[in-house]
């Protein structure tokens, strides 16, 4: 039974929560890709940090959406996150929606740390990564080399994976219809192309399996439910070293994305969110980072540091940049929810 002191307490501190302008104290909480990509994150990021600082983090992770980022913000204080991993695009549009706090370079290293383009008003960066296809090397000896590969059934029997959405998927239908890299974004910028990306994939409709989070791709390509799949390219070597696999990469064709990090609009936490952030983009954190998954970084000077070895296997690795495409989040934030329409009914057809 409760005591009179202890129900007295309860009742002060909610009349004291009830009041406009009080904001409810509660711990840093940083939010992810989760499974594999997240442990990674945690044993090169989170857990130093909190030796280090002895702040208290939470975790949380999430799998992309615009609409979480609004609802979460428009909550007030009933919002958990406060560091959150970011997409290009989700990047881009909440910025200018005024979903995420601006952030002093100064205060997280300065613009010279970082790659060339990828800080913002409002992120820094978290991960470069490529969306990439994957297949088993024990079920395709002499695998895909192109995305019109992939749409050849005939030569590769059974079912494909895609993620559930435009944004990747109709870029690679677009390259399996002979649409050059360097055009993919004019072409999808046009109704015709857009049709035409929707018909390349009315070819492989009934052969297609749709994914939505990171986890998804290994466990589908692992179970035999698929013969291939796209996937963050990190993924797929994580699955070889933790199930030992021989998933293979086909990098032809692969789209090139930089996530950022960013801080929630309103965050109670915000100094140890930019102390938070300070310290993911220090070189001797993320020179450890992608030997971790194959990764890219965004630290200048881990690049510079990370063996030849490591180097070559990375997205950031010249040849990998030149097979492929960079996504373009400008064309994503204007279009991703007249596309997220159209291609949801065409996906219920």
């Amino acid at each position: 039974m409760k005591t009179r002191t202890a129900i007295l307490h309860a009742a002060l501190l909610a009349s004291v929560l009830a009041l406009p302008g009080v904001a409810v104290a509660r711990d840093l909480t940083v939010v992810s890709a989760g499974g594999i990509f997240q442990d990674a994150q945690r044993e090169v990021y989170f857990d130093p940090f909190r030796k280090e600082t002895g702040i208290v983090l939470a975790e949380d992770s999430w799998d992309g959406g615009i609409g979480v980022l609004r609802t979460k913000v428009g909550a007030g204080e009933a919002n958990n996150w406060d560091v959150v991993e970011v997409e290009a695009e989700e990047e881009a549009l909440g910025c200018e929606e005024g979903l995420f706090e601006t952030i002093d370079p100064a205060t997280v290293g300065g613009v010279e740390r970082y790659i060339a383009g990828s800080v913002t008003e409002c992120g820094v960066p978290a991960n470069i990564f490529s969306i990439v296809l994957a297949y088993d090397g024990a079920v395709f000896k002499d695998g895909p080399k192109t995305w019109a590969d992939v749409w050849d059934t005939k030569k590769y029997p059974g079912k494909r994976a895609f993620r559930n959405g435009p944004k990747f998927t109709l870029e690679a239908a677009l390259m399996a219809d002979g649409v050059a890299a360097a055009d993919v974004y004019k072409t999808l910028g046009t109704p015709e192309g857009v049709d035409r990306a929707l018909k390349k994939l009315d070819e492989l409709k009934p052969d297609i399996v749709w994914w939505s989070s990171g986890n998804q791709p290994m466990q589908l390509l692992g179970s035999g439910e698929v013969a291939m799949t796209t996937s963050y390219n990190g993924r797929i070597r994580g699955a070889n070293a933790e199930n030992k696999r021989d998933f293979k990469i086909m990098w032809s064709g692969n789209i090139f994305n930089i996530d950022s990090w960013v801080i929630l609009k309103g965050s109670p936490n915000k100094d140890n969110a930019v102390k938070l952030l300070e310290y993911l983009g220090r070189t001797d954190r993320q020179v450890e980072w992608p030997a971790k998954l194959g990764y890219g970084v965004g630290s200048v000077a881990a690049q510079a540091a990370l063996p030849a070895d490591v180097a070559t296997t990375l997205p950031t690795s010249p040849e990998h940049i030149a097979a492929g495409i960079t996504v373009d989040a400008n064309f994503w934030v204007q279009n991703i929810d007249a596309l997220n329409e159209r291609f949801t009914a065409w996906a219920a057809k």
